[in-house]
């Protein structure tokens, strides 16, 4: 009961999300599963959520071998959609 209950607010968060990043011109996708949701934007660029947060690749650390991540409360979708949106124009640029 409580994974579906935390994977309905990951569902919802991540469909807010993707609404907003709607609003701005950047197309998405939302896929949800296993008490987690995720938006698919772009190739490397996948932002997960718990119902909680938002959170998503930014890049590699080479000193210590692994990932960085970025994160944003999912409380604020606009605020977090807009943080998407310009790491996803910096990957289009590239």
């Amino acid at each position: 009961m409580q994974t579906e209950l935390s994977g309905r607010r990951a569902l919802v968060s991540a469909e807010r999300l993707q609404a907003e990043l709607g609003h701005l011109g950047v197309g998405s996708d939302v896929h949800a599963g296993h008490g987690m949701a995720m938006v698919s934007v772009w190739v490397g660029l996948v932002v997960w959520s718990d119902g909680e947060r938002f959170w998503w690749r930014t890049g590699w650390n080479i000193e210590h071998i692994r990932p960085v991540y970025a994160w944003h409360p999912s409380t604020e979708p606009r605020r977090a959609a807009r943080r998407v949106a310009r790491r996803y124009a910096s990957l289009r640029e590239r």
